[in-house]
């Protein structure tokens, strides 16, 4: 294929219409530098232009419409600001007004009364009338009423692009000047032949001047689905090559045996029976760290699935091949959790386990730095503070992260440069169920093993919605299960009252369950944010052993606090979290034997999206269920710790809703793959064209996890 530059590579200033001001603006405000930038700059949504509606029908809940008919008349009136233009214009089914606020003298100029004309505009109503403010308004003749029968493109904008003539209309005038210079030869094919033909998709031109003009309905839906899989595909391919080519040239360091410290435990210290899903993610993990090549492997598993026991199965393992192993949390209260558990579950073993945070100081720190590159540590557990740089490793060999999102790139990145010859095998654990759509995006170039089933004797927790009407109660309730010997979180939204939203906040509820629960008789914890590492330490732990019966939070209690004698957890204002958010709440009670509550407090007046949450929460427990609900309410952009993943910055697919082409476009990746991994067949060169130039850019967000 020719090397000369493309037409498209041409800077933006230079397109008819543009010029140096307005090509300043758009690369402001919307980072459209070249052309290739404008035609990847796609409508957010489009107006039906190809039906008219009558006057007769319109009503105030009416939006954009089309009108066919005659301009009656016209009147200037008002001064200065007031100053408008109104229209009388009339089909045969009625009247109605049409108004405009500006450009009033050119109006006044080129409208001629008695004319017929096509209007389209959004409708007000306005002292009972209904009227149309600032309308497009055009002379019908044949080729107007043409253009006009169209789906109209409705380009994202700004104040600052408006008032440079760069609104909506003023785009979609610089994207036809685009298309009235190129020529289907500029935009060059990147799929291959067969598989358009497969899929029966447009042509890249044709999907690119239909995802700009479409004709119709079916046009549009033909373009977004070539566009969609194309953006998917190039990906994907991108993550599963990466995949592959990391188990063909990245080394590991081998475990070939299980021995003493495996075996003993699983014999003597095990607390309970594996389940079956337990049981085969070790197996996927005992297969990994003997083959030889470095492990990636993420690990899902819903809040208390037992993810903890296979991580610490896992480390055993190396202990068994003489290496050391690492677990790194993003709190730490969460490693403290893991510390003091995994502490427990190895207590009688002979294994030294040490734990490292910002608060590990002094002689404490120093020694325990000693005794790690001595190899004296077995098993190091702690925050963020393992990848610094005075820790040193004598032979570390599987390093273990939890909730991996909560790291940035360069610190998951550190953990490699702790380990050599080779890097260190990885294994990736979240309790933030994700998406299956999201799963091979994020994590597309990584193992992924899912713990999907909870461990025997637990019971499924029961999620009530009340509203304020039932909070005594609620109250009432709670103190049942107190008398029972059990434990109540209360969860709050905020800390200290807020002028924008009003919420019942930490400090009235805090005052609120005193009188409800007086000092005589019950003991209350207090945890939220802002208090000193220190002092939210001595009240978990109070909690921890019983000594208070409530406990008020923020969400700081989301993760790494287990407490088994917990059955209650009410939380307050419960519209004002998110799905995952609340799933993860949840999750700190049913962790005994007895059956567990979670309560949804909320206000009378819920927004619709509110509602649909909460009767997500309401109807099931699953995890995986409930990120699939977040996601189609939320976004992929707008989910916990997905922010960081430029992977997510699509132009056009939107994983909520594209999960078949997605699975499609990363089936058809694997096959080419696994056919000619290197793209040599000729059927294949628009693909390796493409994937040199641009395909490469692609990065998986997990390359160095």
């Amino acid at each position: 294929m020719s090397n000369q530059p493309s037409i498209l590579a041409g800077s933006i200033e230079y397109l008819k219409g543009v010029g140096p001001t307005k090509g300043n603006m758009l690369k402001k405000e919307l980072g459209i530098f070249t052309f290739n930038d404008l035609l990847m700059h796609f409508p957010f949504r489009y107006v039906d232009k190809t039906q008219f509606h009558r006057i007769k029908d319109l009503g105030p809940d009416s939006d954009n419409v089309q009108l066919r008919g005659i301009l009656r008349r016209i009147n200037v009136m008002g001064e200065g600001r007031k100053r408008r233009m109104v229209g009388s214009f009339r089909d045969e089914t009625g009247v109605i007004e049409l108004v405009w606020f500006k450009g009033i003298h050119w109006l006044e100029k080129n409208l001629n009364i008695g004319g017929e004309y096509i209007v389209f505009g959004k409708v007000n109503f306005f002292r009972n009338q209904l009227n149309i403010p600032h309308p497009e308004i055009e002379d019908v003749s044949a080729a107007n009423a043409k253009k006009a029968a169209t789906f109209a493109p409705v380009y994202p904008s700004t104040d600052k692009l408006n008032a440079k003539g760069l609104d909506a209309k003023g785009q979609r005038k610089l994207v036809a000047a685009l298309f009235n210079k190129i020529t289907p030869s500029d935009i060059k094919e990147n799929l291959p032949t067969y598989i358009i033909q497969k899929f029966k998709f447009l042509g890249r031109y044709d999907a690119f001047r239909s995802i700009h003009f479409p004709q119709n309905q079916q046009e549009l839906n033909a373009a977004r689905n070539r566009l969609k899989f194309e953006e998917l595909f190039f990906l994907q391919l991108r993550l599963l090559q990466i995949k592959r080519r990391r188990k063909d040239s990245i080394k590991g360091f081998a475990f070939p045996k299980i021995a003493n410290y495996f075996n003993r435990f699983f014999n003597e210290k095990l607390p309970f029976e594996l389940t079956g899903a337990q049981k085969r993610v070790l197996k996927e993990i005992r297969k990994d760290l003997g083959s030889g090549i470095q492990m990636n492997r993420l690990l899902q598993g819903d809040v208390g699935s037992g993810k903890t026991i296979v991580g610490l199965m896992a480390m055993l393992m190396a202990m068994d091949n003489d290496f050391q192993a690492c677990l790194m949390a993003p709190t730490e209260i969460l490693a403290q959790q893991h510390f003091i558990s995994i502490s427990e579950y190895v207590d009688g073993l002979g294994i030294n386990v040490g734990f490292l945070s910002g608060s590990v100081k002094g002689k404490k720190r120093k020694l325990l730095l000693e005794q790690l590159k001595e190899g004296d540590i077995h098993l190091l557990i702690g925050t963020h503070a393992l990848i610094e740089d005075p820790v040193e490793f004598k032979n570390l060999a599987l390093a273990i992260t939890d909730e991996q999102h909560r790291f940035g790139v360069a610190q998951r990145a550190k953990l490699w440069a702790k380990s050599k010859p080779y890097p260190p095998h990885i294994l990736v654990m979240t309790a933030t169920p994700i998406p299956r759509t999201l799963s091979m995006t994020l994590y597309g170039d990584l193992d992924v093993s899912v713990i999907d089933e909870l461990p025997p004797g637990r019971k499924e927790i029961k999620t009530l919605h009340k509203t304020e009407n039932h909070r005594m109660r609620v109250m009432g309730f709670m103190r049942e299960e107190i008398a029972k010997g059990r434990q109540v979180y209360v969860v709050y939204p905020l800390i200290e009252e807020s002028e924008t939203l009003d919420l019942q906040n930490l400090e009235e509820g805090h005052e609120s369950l005193s009188r409800e629960f007086p000092i005589s008789d019950y003991q209350i914890s207090v945890v939220h944010g802002r208090m000193k590492p220190k002092d939210k330490d001595f009240e978990m732990q109070r909690f921890v052993k019983g000594e208070t019966q409530i406990m008020i939070a923020t969400t700081v209690i989301e993760v790494g606090v287990n407490v088994p004698n917990a059955s209650v957890m009410v939380i307050e204002n419960t519209e004002r979290f998110g799905l995952s958010q609340l799933h993860q709440l949840r999750g700190r009670v049913g962790r005994g034997a007895e059956q567990s509550f979670c309560i949804l407090m909320s206000s009378f007046k819920l927004s619709t999206e509110a509602k649909e949450r909460i009767a997500t929460m309401v109807r099931t427990n699953n995890g995986f269920e409930i990120a699939e609900a977040d996601l189609k309410l939320r976004g992929p952009g707008n989910m916990e710790g997905t922010q960081q993943s430029g992977i997510l910055n699509f132009r056009i697919a939107d994983l909520a809703k594209d999960g078949r082409i997605l699975q499609t476009a990363r089936e058809v990746a694997a096959r080419i793959l696994d056919d000619d991994p290197n793209f040599l067949r000729p059927e294949h060169a628009s693909i390796k064209y493409y994937f040199d130039h641009h395909g490469k850019k692609l990065k998986g967000w997990s390359l160095i996890s």
